[in-house]
């Protein structure tokens, strides 16, 4: 079996391998003591309810960052562009796709995530903003899409911290780096820094609850919610090694709100590094 290129692993076909985690649910095979199971369901029906709301809440300046992500974008790939884009984890509001249309109106976007609640929460908000025909909606996960029809940018938002260790994360980079052009740009966006390392920012955190309405008690139970279950990247420079590896290069964050931050790369086929080691991590 070959090595292939960002892989960090064998050669593996698209069906019979790990699904990639999605929209905040975790891949298909799961990590050590990690029950795919229980991890899709943290967005089910009731959280998925909530995840509008309360993902603006969590993301001090959320509308900024997708807003940010979408000119990004036009500025690389030109508003007048017939761009298609991958949109990975685009279950909840699809913000990224709103965003973005407003900006390019020939743009067309493939959306994929793995749960069918946040999958028609997204639905839903296409068609108020008029949307759905230029949007394909895919239940499922990064690595059910085929490679060829490559895409001309993707974005990956609110995902990389709900993937356990430093495999899943790199294997989920390389499926959205297979299926993209050669120069095509990546919008990568989450949670950085174990979130007990940074106390004051927890802190800070539970207080933006509490400005919100949310009591001392519901703002303590949300900060003690948060340190459970999520494995975010451990600095800056783990997110850039993690890009590198998967063959993105030249990131340049354009957005940070505590443990959150943004980034732009461009995919360089050759420029991955497969033995790299990711020590920082």
């Amino acid at each position: 079996m070959r090595e292939r290129c960002g892989s960090g692993g064998p050669d593996r076909s698209i069906k019979g391998t790990a699904c990639r985690s999605i929209a905040g649910c975790f891949q298909g095979q799961p990590a050590a003591g990690l029950n795919m199971t229980d991890s899709a369901s943290k967005f089910d029906p009731a959280r998925a309810s909530e995840y509008a709301q309360q993902s603006r809440i969590a993301l001090a300046g959320y509308e900024a960052c997708h807003d940010l992500a979408a000119c990004l974008l036009s500025a690389v790939l030109g508003p007048s562009s017939q761009a298609r884009i991958l949109v990975v984890g685009a279950g909840g509001t699809a913000q990224e796709i709103v965003a973005a249309s407003r900006l390019a109106p020939g743009w067309s976007f493939s959306a994929v995530d793995p749960s069918e609640p946040m999958l028609e929460m997204s639905r839903d908000s296409l068609a108020r903003n008029g949307l759905a025909s230029r949007v394909e909606l895919h239940p499922g996960y990064v690595s059910d899409l085929p490679e060829e029809g490559k895409f001309d940018a993707a974005t990956l938002i609110g995902v990389i911290h709900h993937l356990h260790g430093v495999d899943e994360k790199r294997e989920l980079l390389t499926d959205v780096a297979r299926r993209l052009k050669p120069g095509a740009p990546l919008i990568l966006a989450g949670n950085r820094f174990p979130y007990a390392s940074k106390p004051l920012f927890l802190s800070a955190w539970a207080e933006r609850w509490r400005m919100s309405g949310a009591t001392n008690e519901e703002a303590e139970a949300k900060r003690a919610k948060i340190l459970q279950g999520a494995d975010p990247p451990a600095s800056d420079e783990a997110v850039l090694a993690l890009l590198e590896h998967a063959g993105f290069t030249g990131a340049e964050q354009f957005f940070s709100s505590l443990f959150w931050a943004a980034w732009i790369a461009r995919y360089s086929p050759g420029k991955c590094q497969l033995n790299q080691k990711v020590d920082v991590l």
